[in-house]
């Protein structure tokens, strides 16, 4: 088999130009029990914004719902270019069941599509959304090509320059690919996005039913620098976790050989609703060309972050929209939206 790396194509960071941005609108009462009508302006926002930034496509089931979104843009303000596609979904989480897209040196863009299981098969039906990236990629007419794994966007981050880093917890998981090694799940992972080197982190955040996926803990925000969470709370069951990981990622070496230059971001306050703790985070950020959209929590570190991240993106215009509804879905604006890059 010929893979996209051997025919040239890789994976480009999140800062690189996007063409787009594809959502997936959210109608799961099950995954925002007693809240999904209020999630819906709140996601209108997210697309207002978006859509100043880019070309933002929204899957839809049917016309109705084409209809009920359209209604909600209005009321957001949402202006630009926003294409609404008749391509049915079981849940909201476009990062994890949409296309990873690749690119070449001569801009030809191709689609990975991987296997898509709900997160180690805990919320099924998952059988529409693994059609999304197919559906993703005849849309922009452009190769698509299957890893063969299951493999959620969320649980990876690249440089855009031969490094991926994910975590032990996510990708070594048995209900994910029992029957694969870690060698072969890296050899996968080197095949199909263009990375050289893979970064292990170990554990993600209490109350994160994706089995710790990287884009809540630690994030690519330059090609030698990454942004981690860090609690600052001695006392908070997320202090060792996140400390640990943020000894690995000390320990990490680029394709140089040098040490990657760490940033840390404090974590919002514990976010609990039906005595559940939520996995509120404020790495799951999402970086558009022209805005970096930021899960606010109502508490005074949504500042301290913005400004964190603003540092880091001093070109963008940082939107921080509260997440205080949004996280009941357990997940937040990066795992909402899949780029599409030039």
């Amino acid at each position: 088999m010929t893979t996209p790396t051997h025919l040239g194509y890789h994976m480009p960071a999140e800062w690189e130009p996007h063409q787009a941005t594809w959502l997936s609108w959210p109608h799961k009462e099950a995954s925002w029990p007693g809240k999904i009508e209020q999630i819906h302006p709140v996601y209108a926002q997210m697309v207002a914004a978006l859509a100043t930034s880019e070309t933002v496509h929204i899957n839809v089931n049917d016309a109705a719902m084409a209809e009920r979104v359209r209604g909600y843009l209005a009321e957001a303000g949402a202006q630009g270019d926003i294409r609404l596609h008749l391509f049915p979904t079981n849940d909201a989480w476009c990062r994890d069941h949409g296309a990873i897209f690749v690119r070449r040196a001569d801009g030809q863009l191709a689609a990975t599509d991987w296997g898509y299981n709900a997160w180690g098969d805990k919320y099924p039906p998952y059988n529409l959304d693994n059609q999304i990236p197919a559906h993703m990629a005849d849309y922009l007419g452009v190769p698509r090509f299957e890893g063969g794994m299951i493999l959620e966007g969320g649980s990876i981050e690249v440089n855009g320059a031969g490094l991926l880093l994910t975590s032990e917890q996510c990708l070594l998981n048995p209900n994910r690919n029992p029957d694969l090694s870690q060698d072969q799940i890296e050899a996968r992972l080197r095949d199909f996005l263009g990375v050289q080197k893979i970064l292990w982190l170990g554990e993600g955040i209490v109350g994160d039913d994706t089995d710790g996926h990287v884009d809540d803990i630690s994030r690519f925000v330059a090609p030698d620098t990454i942004l981690t969470a860090i609690e600052e709370d001695p006392s908070d069951e997320n202090y060792p976790i996140l400390q640990a990981n943020l000894r690995r990622l000390e320990l990490m070496r680029g394709l140089d050989g040098q040490p990657l230059r760490i940033v840390t971001i404090p974590m919002p306050p514990p976010v609990i609703y039906e005595d559940q703790r939520l996995p509120a985070s404020y790495a799951n950020f999402y970086i558009a060309n022209r805005v970096v959209l930021v899960p606010f929590y109502n508490h005074p570190n949504d500042a301290r972050a913005a400004a964190i991240i603003q540092a880091c993106f001093p070109d963008r215009r940082v939107v921080g929209i509260d997440c205080t509804d949004i996280i009941w879905g357990l997940g937040a604006w990066h795992c909402l939206t899949q780029q599409v890059p030039e």
